[in-house]
């Protein structure tokens, strides 16, 4: 826990932020887990992946932008994504975050941007995952996703098991037909709002795979602790849920080893592949989420 929350409190540095996001050596440092800074870097790992078989999202980096230009430009960037998948007939979905798109300071202009990206990728037959943040913006965040729904149909919420709240949350979405990807959260919570034991978010986030399974649409279980892959297959075994009735998703770079397991086994996999040169939250929730991410971010350093 306090490798996990020294992370998290550098992911808030602007300084150290702005200061590693324009080093020389950024390529280096996150080439295990960003797929390129720019849209094309982005692209070409995409169309790799979908030839060998996984489904893709990809996912613009970004978050907490404290302006309109900023937010323009989120919108712009996702719309030029959205562009490339349409052209290249790539099985990608796109997902984002409202604070990329100003929720921290106009939720109608968060809104209006937003629609126009989920406008766009019903236009070019794909979905937009929308990601949640941390908990100030988890009511916020399932309103847009309910009433895009109402409106598209082509939206994604996410529910993080190791929230308290999540079970009346997903039954929600789960009585709306909204799709769901669970997952187990990775910002820093209060006891009294989030499980805090490993175990416990692990309990909760199989009870919630277990409603989705029996409720659900299409759900995708975003995870890579094996204890629960297992778990989740087992019970979908026991109930005669076909395995492509739902998903798995991982993080680009992350688990190598379980992605290919998952497709020599005839599971449907969708990798979560991210771009951009606002890439330093993301990557250091990822180093705060598991001990073994420092061990590849060593070997990437040092690989020649």
């Amino acid at each position: 826990m306090l490798v996990r929350a020294l992370f998290l409190f550098l992911s808030r540095r602007r300084r150290l932020r702005r200061w590693v996001e324009t080093s020389p050596w950024a390529r280096r440092l996150t080439s295990r887990f960003i797929a390129g800074l720019e849209l094309e870097d982005a692209i070409a790992v995409c169309r790799r992946l979908n030839q060998m078989g996984y489904l893709v999202t990809l996912d613009c980096l970004g978050e907490g932008v404290t302006s309109e230009e900023e937010a323009l430009a989120a919108r712009d960037a996702y719309l030029r994504a959205l562009e490339s998948i349409e052209r290249l007939g790539l099985n990608s979905s796109v997902s984002l975050k409202l604070s990329q798109f100003g929720m921290d300071f106009s939720e109608s202009l968060c809104y209006q941007h937003v629609e126009a990206v989920v406008k766009r990728a019903a236009e070019a037959k794909t979905s937009v995952e929308v990601d949640m943040e941390s908990l100030p913006y988890v009511d916020r965040t399932l309103a847009l996703v309910v009433r895009m729904h109402e409106r598209y149909g082509n939206v994604r919420g996410v529910i993080q098991a190791y929230l308290r709240r999540s079970e009346r949350d997903l039954e929600m979405l789960c009585e709306k037909g909204i799709p769901v990807r669970l997952c187990k959260g990775a910002y820093r919570e209060p006891a009294s709002v989030a499980y805090q034991r490993r175990r416990e978010i692990r309990e909760n986030f199989l009870r919630l795979a277990r409603t989705l399974l029996e409720r659900g649409v299409y759900p995708g279980f975003a995870t890579h602790d094996e204890v629960l892959i297992g778990r989740i297959i087992e019970y979908a075994r026991a109930e005669g849920i076909p395995s492509d009735q739902y998903e798995f998703q991982m993080l680009y770079g992350v688990r190598r080893d379980l992605e290919r397991n998952f497709l020599a086994n005839g599971f449907r996999l969708r990798l979560y592949v991210p771009y951009g040169k606002a890439w330093f939250p993301y990557f250091m929730r990822r180093l705060g989420e598991h001990p073994s991410n420092l061990l590849l971010l060593l070997r990437n350093l040092y690989r020649r």
